[in-house]
């Protein structure tokens, strides 16, 4: 008598035969449209294209470029998953590495040096890390990826500028949260944006800047598009042509704001869009004001968001767009937060330098 033929065997000898001729198939098309396809893939997904067919086994090694994401998964005892063949990837894979983000936490962030090492020479563009515990110091190495057009850094205390840093020519937006920067750090972050000529786009929120004193410096940034930032401490802050800037969103504590507001201030004036999410300056100067729309609404916002203003003083300059009379009387239509608020009009601003 024969044995029973196994019905389900044969079944998945076919599914596979099928699956094979599928890769076949898709081996046949034209390397680019290859590549497209396999750097749509998250790379864990990319390399398991090798066990297709014998076609398929190198395949993923010849991609002209790479996108690496390594977010904690919950893989590798809660370390980022697939972090761990980070180096064979590298090894086996000569590719330009466009995009590389991590989170970052126990015995891989040690390894971060080695790793910017090989990410600066593979040109890499977008570098996203995040530190989730152990609030290392960043390795210098990071300065040396000249190619980056984003660098967004979380939980991490960043070095002093290498000798002989140049610039990051192509870089457009910056990303800074909960990071530390050594004593006279603020002039290191200012010598970064500085030489970053592109830069449309910076987020500075919970920056601490060590030392016991606090000493004024420049964000300057021609093409910045968009401004964020927020602390519980002042920094010593100033902004200088900002002429592209459409968007602020400026978070301060109660007692960050005091009598260098005003300067401040006067960094955003040609903003378009401007949120403050906490504005409570017992007093507010603001001197060479000509009277335009977006001056006088930033002046509505102040009045009706301030609570605990007591005095808005307010001096004019030579570009004034309205009369002085008109302008008052416009302000005084406006709500106030404080009912003990004043409008202190100083006259034109030269008179008071």
């Amino acid at each position: 008598m024969a044995p029973p033929r196994d019905h389900g065997k044969k079944r998945r000898g076919q599914v596979k035969e099928a699956a094979l001729a599928e890769a076949d198939a898709l081996i046949s098309l034209a390397p680019d449209a290859l590549d497209n396809i396999l750097v749509r893939l998250h790379i864990r997904d990319a390399v398991r294209t090798s066990v297709l067919s014998r076609a398929w086994r190198h395949r993923w090694e010849a991609l002209p470029s790479l996108d690496l994401h390594f977010p904690c998964l919950g893989g590798d005892d809660g370390a980022p998953a697939g972090l761990g063949s980070l180096e064979g990837i590298l090894l086996r894979c000569p590719a330009r590495v466009r995009l590389f983000h991590a989170e970052l936490d126990g015995p891989y962030a040690g390894r971060v040096h080695d790793w910017l090492f090989v990410l600066a020479r593979r040109g890499v563009e977008i570098l996203d890390l995040s530190f989730n515990d152990s609030f290392p110091t960043l390795p210098s190495s990071v300065f040396s990826c000249s190619r980056l057009t984003s660098l967004s850094l979380f939980g991490c205390a960043i070095p002093l500028l290498p000798a002989g840093f140049v610039a990051f020519p192509e870089l457009r937006k910056l990303t800074l949260a909960n990071v530390h920067l050594e004593d006279y750090g603020e002039y290191q972050l200012e010598e970064i944006i500085r030489t970053s000529p592109l830069l449309d786009y910076l987020v500075l929120t919970d920056v601490f800047i060590g030392g016991e004193y606090i000493r004024e410096w420049v964000i300057r940034a021609p093409n910045l598009r968009h401004l964020t930032i927020c602390s519980e401490n002042y920094y010593g802050w100033i902004l200088k042509d900002l002429t592209c800037l459409n968007s602020a969103v400026i978070d301060w504590f109660d007692n960050v704001v005091h009598n260098d507001f005003a300067k401040f201030l006067s960094g955003l004036v040609q903003v378009r869009k401007l949120l403050v999410v906490s504005f409570n300056a017992p007093v507010v100067q603001m001197t060479g004001i000509n009277w335009r729309r977006n001056e006088m609404c930033f002046i509505e916002l102040i009045l009706s968001k301030a609570r605990l203003l007591r005095a808005l003083c307010i001096s004019y300059g030579g570009n004034v767009v309205m009369s002085s009379e008109d302008a008052i009387n416009e302000l005084l239509t406006y709500k106030r937060a404080s009912a003990e608020a004043q409008v202190l009009f100083k006259g034109k601003a030269e008179e008071y330098y």
